[in-house]
């Protein structure tokens, strides 16, 4: 993915410095998948795939809660 994040949308959430893990990174959805994004490195990691209909994302210190339609998924950055 490019730089240019529209960190508006309800699929982009920022890692904030200081918050936990991830700080710093951007964490997007994109075609049914969950990646981190280094704007340091300029590297996106995949962390989770097969998401059914995902709608919102947000993260609070090392939590990362996927809205999906039916579900909501939730990832737990410090088990990584």
């Amino acid at each position: 993915m490019m730089d240019g994040f529209n960190l508006d949308s309800p699929l982009v959430c920022e890692g904030i410095v200081g918050d936990g893990c991830g700080g710093g990174r951007i964490f997007y959805v994109e075609e049914s998948r969950l990646y981190a994004y280094d704007p340091v490195s300029k590297d996106s990691l995949l962390l989770l795939e097969n998401l059914k209909d995902p709608e919102k994302i947000k993260k609070k210190g090392c939590i990362i809660t996927i809205e999906c339609m039916e579900r909501t998924e939730v990832l737990d950055l410090s088990l990584l």
